[in-house]
């Protein structure tokens, strides 16, 4: 029996992997970490050695409040400056007050420092700087958030990051990054628990607005747990599965909110696919794969493997796999009743 088992599955995969791969993209059409209409320019830009458009963009996100955009695009920005300085060196040189540059050096200092194998002392070293980007900019979040990191990785004690938290969220009450740093400062690996790190992304996403980002806060959770392994890291219990599932139902419904092929809700929808297959969730994770499009993200699938599209194309794979396998194997047609007799 488990050898016939064995070969209808196979079967199956043969005759129903095709047909579930309509609404994926060809692997060589997925790009990793794709910028989204407005930032791609701009790194074009900087990466010949032009840093107008990075201000320019930056200063737009800064006038209009849009603190969401502010905090991805000075993240990318100072990715790209990690290893190509020298337009943002440029940018300081010409404008060493300028809110927008100060906040990408400060988030590129911070970078530098936690690589540092003296992570803590290098932190210390460049408050000064976080606290110049946020004196720049009195009502940006952004630089609370960086500060929230890098509270983190000093050591700062609850009251200290709760203080830190009240800076942020008086400036922005559903900011996601802030919330994200939040989290990660609750988190088993750090300061927190499971069950903490549970309890405030639970209620982070009930207090969200709709459509939030904040709403996928739970299946972070989740993933900070299942990357755990057996969840028993730090002071906490075993986090039940169907909260596992609850948060991973949670983000599912936020996802169905935006378009397919949207890049603003891609990290989400990328994570919510690793939770899910994790969960052996395939159907939902095929779903949410197809909803990816292009747009496959570094995260999480960079804690699995160096090769960050590679696995993410291999899950990918293995999920139409998975749901194939499950399908019958041949159509039953429906039988019908004329004169008397079954056709």
């Amino acid at each position: 029996m488990p050898f016939l088992r064995a070969l209808i599955s196979a079967a199956r995969m043969i005759r129903h992997t095709s047909d579930l791969g309509a609404g994926l993209l060809d692997d060589d059409e997925v790009l990793l970490d794709v910028p989204d209409e407005r930032l791609g320019p701009t790194l074009v830009a900087a990466a010949l050695g032009d840093h107008g458009p990075a201000a320019k963009l930056l200063a737009a996100t800064r006038e209009g409040a849009e603190w969401e955009n502010r905090d991805r695009y000075a993240t990318r920005l100072a990715t790209f400056a990690h290893s190509r300085e020298d337009w943002l060196s440029d940018w300081l040189a010409a404008s060493p007050h300028d809110p927008d540059a100060l906040l990408v050096k400060a988030e590129l200092s911070v970078r530098r420092a936690w690589e540092s194998p003296a992570r803590a002392e290098r932190l210390r070293d460049v408050g000064p700087l976080i606290e110049a980007a946020a004196d720049a900019a009195p009502r940006d979040p952004v630089p609370w958030r960086i500060a929230l990191d890098h509270a983190r990785g000093t050591y700062a004690t609850h009251s200290a990051f709760e203080e830190l938290w009240g800076e942020a969220v008086g400036r922005s009450s559903h900011h996601y990054g802030c919330h994200v740093s939040a989290l990660q400062y609750l988190s088993a690996q750090w300061y927190g628990s499971h069950r903490e790190c549970f309890d405030f992304a639970e209620q982070a996403a009930e207090d969200a607005l709709p459509g939030s980002l904040v709403q996928a806060l739970p299946v972070r959770a989740a993933f900070a747990h299942l990357l755990s392994g057996d969840g028993t890291a730090g002071p906490t219990t075993v986090i039940p599965g169907e909260r596992v599932d609850a948060a991973a139902d949670l983000a599912i419904a936020l996802s169905a909110e935006y378009a397919a092929g949207d890049p603003w809700p891609a990290e989400v929808r990328n994570l919510l696919a690793y939770v899910l297959v994790t969960r052996g969730r395939w159907a939902d994770a095929l779903e949410q794969f197809r909803l990816i499009g292009t747009y496959a993200t570094s995260f999480p699938w960079a804690f699995l493997s160096d090769d960050v599209l590679g696995e993410f194309l291999e899950l990918r794979d293995a999920a139409r796999i998975q749901v194939a396998s499950t399908m019958p194997l041949r159509r039953t047609a429906r039988r019908v009743r004329s004169d008397g007799h079954y056709a």
